[in-house]
């Protein structure tokens, strides 16, 4: 098959990389002529925002996926039409890359998700004190989003078309990826808990199993069935969760794709999210998601205060600990708080985990 995914970046790179043992020809379009993709696929630099790039592009193509929301939806459509498959379905993505018409799909649905407000400029402000702040559109990676917990915050909104949330007492962040081909199997991954850097609004760590109650894990698998029939596509999908105090979960937002709270599959479970999104796209039996071991991520991100050609401190001391996977991206420049890569890890124990965990965020540094 022909398979042409809109973005190049690491998530792509992972899927071909696990692909490759398979016959296909991938296919990416990115906008950075050395995206990660570049040099594993038929590449096309472009913009993936851009109709006529992704109508192009698509044309010819067996399937047509993305590793990114933000695309061009209309181009998408119009590639629909013209009979070329779109995994997920042009209609999902669009409800998702929009933060309004997301939340409204939620409460359509019945799908627990905070309380919330649609303003079109901030002088629409009217939501009880603390809340958040999540434009509209373009919103990634901690960007597009911003906590207002008093009366001089207010000052700071921004005079966009957002959602206003409540903000929630939380216990744990909570994650959970499902997968639905298109003869409509559906499979899901073990919920993994996720640890965020405070700072940077980016995932530090991923725990898998998550430590939660019966109660809980019930409450998350009504999340993901709810979800997945109102979506109503074929695809695999990152439902990021909140648990509240009171053991309540609530969805703070969905990705449509490959996602960061997913890597520790690779090594972790039967199957990764990566074999799982490529049995979506060829309409294949859905992979065994099986925990074979405790199992986390560390992110690696660039250092504060390095811009420029990556070097990676502590690399050599990682690769001696044992049960340890270091994935990199093939980003040749670091800049503070890039993604740069992850490294994967398994124990016997949540305990043994957690410390190898810490040991390793301790060693490695991403410099220039």
């Amino acid at each position: 098959m022909k398979i042409g995914i809109l973005g190049g970046g690491q998530l792509g790179r992972m899927l071909i990389q696990n692909a490759l043992k398979y016959d296909d020809e991938w296919f990416t379009l990115d906008p950075a002529k050395d995206a990660p993709c570049s040099s594993i696929s038929y590449f096309t630099e472009g913009n993936f925002n851009d109709y006529e790039s992704v109508f192009n592009f698509g044309k010819g193509k067996d399937v047509v996926s993305i590793e990114i929301e933000h695309v061009n939806v209309d181009a998408l459509f119009e590639l629909q039409e013209c009979g070329i498959k779109i995994i997920p379905s042009p209609e999902i993505i669009k409800t998702i890359q929009q933060k309004i018409l997301q939340k409204e799909f939620y409460k359509k649905h019945q799908i627990p998700s905070p309380e919330f407000q649609v303003i079109q400029n901030k002088s629409e402000a009217n939501f009880p004190l603390p809340f958040v702040q999540k434009m509209n559109t373009g919103g990634y990676d901690g960007k597009g989003v911003q906590v207002i917990t008093n009366e001089a915050d207010i000052k700071k909104l921004w005079d966009v078309p957002s959602v206003l949330e409540t903000l929630v007492d939380i216990d744990k962040e909570l994650s959970i990826i499902i997968a639905k081909n298109e003869k409509g199997e559906t499979r899901t991954f073990p919920v993994t808990e996720m640890v965020a850097d405070p700072k940077l609004n980016l995932l530090d760590f991923n725990i898998c199993p998550s430590s939660i109650s019966a109660d809980v894990q019930h409450q998350i698998d009504q999340i993901a069935q709810q979800f997945i029939e109102a979506a109503d596509s074929p695809g695999l999908f990152a439902i990021e969760l909140f648990l509240d105090k009171n053991g309540k979960v609530w969805v703070n937002e969905t990705a449509p794709r490959l996602h960061n709270s997913g890597h520790q599959t690779q090594e972790g479970n039967s199957n990764s999210q990566f074999e799982q999104m490529y049995r979506v796209l060829k309409n294949l039996p859905l992979a065994d998601t099986e925990t074979l071991s405790f199992s986390g991520m560390v992110n690696l991100v660039g250092e504060e205060g390095f811009s420029g050609k990556a070097k990676y401190e502590g690399i050599e001391e990682i690769l001696k600990l044992p049960k340890t996977y270091v994935h990199l991206y093939g980003k040749s420049e670091t800049k503070p708080g890039r993604k740069m890569g992850h490294i994967n890890v398994l124990a016997d124990s949540r305990k043994e985990l957690m410390e190898k965990l810490i040991r390793i965020k301790s060693l490695i540094k991403v410099k220039s």
